[in-house]
């Protein structure tokens, strides 16, 4: 088998490659390029679960970056272990074809639990005290150990959030450069997270995204040459490309209007009761699944959908089917956006009652994907001396919340997760072994041959 490499360039798209990222532009032009047509929806773990099983979400289960779990009548979103995933991986199939292959993944998601030799994910500690601070989960257990030593604490707030930067990318690829040195493996699955932060601030704005895109593309230079110097095959790829948006839909708010949402009065603030809800929307980019427990009222929830401003279409029974969607845990009806505009999770019609996380950091509690956690809100007085008196809070051991996110959606101008008109807005496979990547456009559930190939020598 050959040493192989896979890089997942985060939101790389033909669109952005060129002045800006000048290593691999270069790159590109002696290797072969496709296009591929994403998946539905266009997100992370939808669409590196169809790469790595070769099979659709309506398979494989994995409909989203979150879902309604029904039988807890829960919104659960980055969940972690990898038994969600339903079809059997790659480096399953490869471990069988070889005893002697070994699978290093790097930050890809569904990342614990999995049977890979060596595997690294962000996963924070939470004391009783409220606190949350920076970690990682790895396998062996004793890796999360060595490679902090080596290379400090994992960059968590780096990662995700307002203060998103280059920093936590840096982190991963060091740390995956490590893992190479101490144990060679076969394959390496590497995630590049970087691009994410600045294009769904900015959408395909030049004048902001262009510090991003040259952070990025050192990173990846230096990824590429230490890994051919040590005779790898690079392969480099991508989930999605983010385009402009310009309006956030409020689904949710729609249907508390219309009488299908219940809330539950915490506090003075008002939660979403999911269990209780007779219709409501698990937003996610641009894609949003609507769970409607009475067959009855999904007819009447369909028309108020495709009402609404920003809605291109809803996706039935049938039409899920079409799209590979149609799983158990998808919604009962599927809302994809327009190309201008993206779904939010917001529910509330009163911001003074809106739930303290949302003006947080909370990927975990939102029963839907918030884009605006990148965000700190300019209108607070004094944030920085706010931001800085929190976190003498927090290094002192006290509870303090980080409420410095604004209710502002307007202020996302990228998004994601329907099937771009454009091509050039469609994710990217590129690798210098022609023969493996059979034509300018290729479906994702092709990658996983690609990948297969490969390692495989092909």
């Amino acid at each position: 088998m050959k040493k192989s490499v896979i890089i997942d360039i985060v939101a790389l798209s033909s669109r952005v490659i060129g002045e800006y990222t000048p290593f691999l532009a270069q790159w590109a032009k002696d290797a072969h390029h496709a296009r591929i047509r994403p998946v539905l929806p266009a997100v992370t773990c939808s669409a590196q679960s169809v790469y790595l099983t070769g099979k659709w979400p309506e398979e494989n289960g994995i409909v989203g970056n979150g879902w309604y779990f029904r039988d807890e009548c829960e919104v659960k979103f980055w969940r972690q272990s990898n038994r969600l995933v339903q079809s059997p991986k790659i480096w399953e199939e490869l471990k069988q074809q070889n005893p002697e292959f070994t699978c290093a993944n790097m930050f890809w998601w569904y990342n614990m639990y999995s049977s890979v030799d060596y595997a690294v994910t962000p996963r924070p500690l939470y004391p009783s005290d409220g606190r949350k601070l920076p970690d990682v989960h790895s396998q062996p257990m004793d890796l999360r150990d060595r490679l902090q030593q080596e290379l400090g604490q994992f960059p968590l707030f780096s990662f995700w959030g307002p203060n998103a930067n280059i920093e936590s990318t840096q982190w991963i690829a060091k740390a995956s450069m490590k893992v190479d040195e101490w144990f060679d493996p076969t394959l390496t699955l590497i995630y590049l997270p970087h691009l994410d932060y600045g294009l769904q601030k900015h959408g395909i704005d030049f004048d902001k995204i262009g510090k991003d895109l040259r952070e990025v593309d050192e990173v990846v230079r230096e990824l590429v040459t230490y890994y051919e110097a040590k005779g790898a095959d690079v392969l480099l790829l991508s989930e999605y490309g983010i385009t402009t948006v310009n309006r956030p839909v409020h689904i949710n708010r729609m249907l508390r209007k219309e009488g299908y949402i219940q809330v539950k009065n915490e506090l003075g603030l008002e939660t979403l009761d999911a269990g209780t809800c007779r219709a409501f929307a698990v937003a996610d980019h641009q894609l949003a699944h609507l769970y409607i427990p009475n067959p009855e009222d999904r007819p009447k929830v369909k028309a108020l959908v495709e009402a609404m401003p920003g809605v291109e279409r809803v996706l039935d029974e049938t039409s899920k089917g079409d799209e590979h969607i149609g799983h158990e845990r998808a919604g009962d009806l599927i809302a994809v956006a327009d190309k201008d505009s993206w779904f939010t999770y917001y529910y509330w019609l009163d911001d003074t009652k809106a739930p303290d996380y949302a003006r947080t950091v909370d990927i975990h509690r939102k029963p839907g994907y918030d884009p605006v956690e990148m965000f700190a809100n300019p209108e607070i007085p004094l944030l920085k001396a706010k931001i800085g008196w929190k976190l003498i809070q927090k290094k002192l051991g006290f509870r303090y919340l980080m409420d410095v996110i604004p209710l502002k959606a307007e202020l996302v101008k990228g998004s994601h997760g329907r099937i771009p008109e454009d091509s050039l807005d469609w994710p990217v496979l590129i690798g210098k072994r022609k023969a493996c990547i059979p034509s300018a456009s290729v479906s994702p559930t092709d990658v996983y041959g690609v990948i297969r190939d490969y390692v495989e020598g092909k």
